[in-house]
């Protein structure tokens, strides 16, 4: 058993309540107790300790929509004349050159590794990814997993299928789904899940979309798609006769029950009430939207019509308090309100993500409370004014950041302390990822 005391807890719980002196017992991957520090020492004399004086104990953080093998697009020359003026040069410059040109295991496994651990040292437990390499399809979403059970972290994988490379590629990309899925062991699937992954709307046809709609159905399990990110999306699905993207994928059933749909910039009204009818998830990534200029979705509105609002990154930062304070942000920005934002980004990351984390994985995540899955981050941060159940919130918002997590735990196992990484030599580790780099740079 280890508790972990003398902190100012924030449980993240129904009642939101916040124990100054506060302490977590957690017994593998568990906790047991959440209470006082006197009590919970007197009660557990034998516990291994850590000392969290000074510091914040709260829930580890989850990601809802992320692309780890983006890592070697980081500073990446793109060796083009012009750089992309909108978003459909921005896939074709960018993003399909990069996931044609990772042919190497290594090219996914550094990448992958190098972002999980990178979320790690920002307070990221829980990763939702999004997987596309065409390079090489066949067995790289168990390259994926291989670099989340060494992290230690909690990760629901996809692949995303797509026509646009031919139909060789495009039925390859379903095999992988339906192979990772099915090879899931019952004892994994505590920390390890499957979705089924599909590109956009636009790059699939509808005998595709057949299948993955009825594999998913037959799967049991939720799809991970991007949706309505660009206008061409929206356009794509009216020339092919729909009235919108929502009615096109709801005919080839790819609205899943917990299924993510990712962006939701250009859905309208109509569409938003769909999925909520369908207990689908909006992921929201503020960050990527501004930077590839495509919009920014209706939130408020999306939220009117019962919508689940979720937060990911899409793969611009691994750092979720930056995703979390943007979210805030927009909102208030493009409505010309300052009521907006901030309670729906609460909601986004501190309500939702945990519950689509709960029902991916079967265990309660996002908040410390008996029962629930060890996965919590100990955040170097004092508080100048009082933080109460009230405005705990606001300290996050405005004080935290992933550079101040001093600890990560996940299933009970520390995976960081006091800043340094535990799980691997992370010096040698990095340098062995810039020559990984370096090579697949040569060959892009």
């Amino acid at each position: 058993m280890l508790l972990i005391h003398n902190g100012l807890v924030l449980t993240c719980n129904d009642k939101d309540q916040v124990i100054p002196g506060g302490a977590v017992l957690l017994d593998e991957d568990k906790i047991l107790a959440v209470d006082s520090s006197d009590e919970l020492k007197s009660r557990y004399p034998g516990a291994e300790r850590l000392d969290a004086r000074g510091k914040v104990v709260m829930p580890g953080l989850i990601n809802a929509h992320m692309h780890l093998y983006s890592t070697f697009a980081r500073g990446m020359d793109l060796k083009t004349s012009e750089p992309p003026a909108d978003f459909l040069e921005i896939l074709e410059k960018l993003w399909w050159r990069l996931d044609n040109s990772l042919v190497e295991p290594e090219d996914i496994y550094y990448s992958a590794l190098y972002a999980i651990i990178e979320g790690i040292q920002n307070g990221t437990t829980t990763i939702f990814d999004h997987h596309a390499s065409f390079g090489l399809i066949d067995g790289s979403l168990d390259i994926i997993k291989e670099a989340a059970v060494r992290a230690g972290i909690r990760a629901s994988l996809c692949f995303e299928t797509s026509d646009r490379h031919g139909e060789e590629a495009s039925r390859a990309s379903l095999e992988e789904n339906v192979n990772f899925i099915e090879n899931i062991k019952p004892e994994q699937k505590s920390y390890l899940q499957g979705m089924f992954g599909l590109h956009a709307s636009f790059t699939l046809e509808d005998s595709t979309l057949k299948e993955i709609g009825r594999l998913a159905a037959e799967l049991e399990v939720p799809c991970h798609l991007h949706v309505a990110e660009g206008r061409a999306d929206v356009s794509d699905s009216q020339r092919r006769g729909y009235k919108n993207i929502g009615e096109r994928l709801d005919r080839f059933n790819i609205w899943q029950p917990d299924t993510l749909a990712v962006h939701g910039v250009h859905l309208t009204r109509e569409e938003y009430r769909m999925l909520a009818e369908r207990d689908c998830l909006l992921v929201n990534n503020p960050e990527s939207n501004m930077s590839n200029a495509v919009g920014a979705a209706d939130l408020p509105e999306a939220a009117e019509t019962g919508l689940a609002l979720a937060l990911g990154t899409d793969g611009y930062t691994t750092d979720m308090f930056e995703s979390l304070k943007v979210a805030a942000l927009l909102p208030a920005h493009q409505a010309g309100d300052p009521r907006l934002g901030g309670e729906l980004a609460r909601r986004m990351l501190f309500e939702t993500n945990g519950r689509l984390a709960c029902r991916s994985f079967g265990k309660k995540l996002g908040s410390l409370e008996v029962g629930a899955g060890a996965d919590l981050i100990i955040v170097d941060y004092q508080a100048p004014t009082p933080l109460t159940s009230d405005n705990y919130f606001y300290h996050i918002l405005m004080g935290m950041s992933g550079s101040r997590v001093d600890t990560t735990i996940v299933r009970g196992e520390i995976l960081m302390e006091n800043r340094e990484v535990k799980i691997l030599d992370h010096e040698k580790f990095t340098e062995e990822c810039q020559l990984q780099a370096r090579s697949f740079w040569q060959r892009f």
